[in-house]
């Protein structure tokens, strides 16, 4: 049996026009908008660097609290190879005092896409030196929590001195996320007390045979659970693209389908020498939806998700999708507004 979806959430990549980049802000910051006033419980908006979606979620976000009252505001996820994490926890620190304890803080690690073409401008001094393991996540974890940043702290002058980051927001530490799509990584969140978000890429390890999507991120869930201090109750969501078609016109439905088809193959087998597995796009009515999902072994999982908005589509296709989301699809999983 899956357990009724309790958060109902969605991720958009905030994709702009290199000409007139204002607008394509200006329209993400409206979906967040249009995603309070449909009872959405989150809002996350995606990170890339040198391209042309949303490179400074967090700025966006500081703009998304004071449009906002409600709907939690989430980052997934912040690459943490292209950030200092003491400058970071105070940036994720302001947004969580300014939306009022609304931040939902994703990160991952890795050395930045590109490196080679990137790391000069990157970190001059020590591009061949720079760690990007799990340490840079810890750095973060410390400064949020509120654990000391300096050896000085009080008055200089007239000038006053803290030891730890300011502002400091308390209940920012228990809203961080990590991002992970491997065995190893989840096992890491778990162990280190944070929750998870997992997505529509996992990594297809000792899978034999045809590699099962759901299976392997159902594995992973349970993973990060058994290290987790709160075991079952720990946190996990969901990130599959989901595209009901409920209120589209036929025209957004032909285009909808023939969007998940074009993506399809890369779903029948592991990609790249990492086995990069997607899971299939998911498109279809809310009743055809909510069927499937509920097969879906991982989401009988969770109780929470973020589900993603395709990359390229039109503005007045992104609200038909949040509607039919938050109106249809939400109701036939269980889920209800405020829940």
């Amino acid at each position: 049996m899956s357990r009724p979806l309790r958060k109902l959430g969605f991720l958009t990549i905030g994709l702009f026009d290199e000409v007139d980049p204002g607008r394509g802000h200006a329209t993400t910051l409206e979906l967040i908008e249009l995603g309070e006033r449909l009872g959405f419980d989150s809002a996350w908006v995606r990170h890339r660097h040198l391209q042309y979606g949303i490179s400074s979620p967090v700025a966006v976000l500081a703009a998304a609290s004071q449009r906002t009252r409600r709907i939690e505001l989430g980052t997934a996820v912040i690459p943490l190879g292209w950030e200092n994490p003491l400058r970071l926890a105070e940036d994720l620190a302001t947004v969580d005092v300014l939306s009022g304890g609304r931040l939902n803080a994703g990160v991952s690690v890795g050395p930045p896409m590109h490196y080679d073409q990137v790391k000069e401008a990157l970190y001059p001094a020590s591009a061949d030196t720079e760690d990007f393991g799990h340490g840079r996540v810890e750095r973060l974890l410390r400064f949020v929590r509120g654990e000391k940043a300096s050896g000085f702290g009080g008055t200089e002058g007239i000038e006053t001195f803290s030891e730890r980051v300011q502002p400091h927001s308390p209940g920012l530490a228990g809203r961080i996320w990590y991002g992970g799509g491997s065995l190893g990584s989840a096992r890491w969140a778990g162990e280190h007390g944070v929750n998870l978000l997992t997505s529509s890429v996992v990594k297809a390890e000792n899978a034999n045979g045809v590699p099962d999507f759901a299976a392997i991120q159902l594995a992973q869930i349970r993973e990060f659970r058994a290290h987790h201090p709160a075991g079952e109750a720990a946190r996990v969501s969901q990130g599959l693209v989901v595209i009901p078609t409920d209120s589209a016109t036929e025209e957004q439905r032909a285009r909808y389908t023939a969007y998940a088809a074009g993506r399809l193959p890369r779903t029948a087998a592991p990609q790249g020498p990492a086995r990069l597995l997607f899971a299939p796009d998911l498109v279809g009515t809310s009743e055809e939806l909510a069927e499937r999902l509920r097969a879906h072994a991982a989401f009988r999982e969770v109780d929470e998700v973020a589900f993603a908005l395709p990359f390229s589509f039109g503005h007045e296709d992104y609200v038909q999708i949040l509607t039919d989301m938050a109106t249809r699809l939400g109701p036939a999983l269980g889920w209800r507004p405020g829940g």
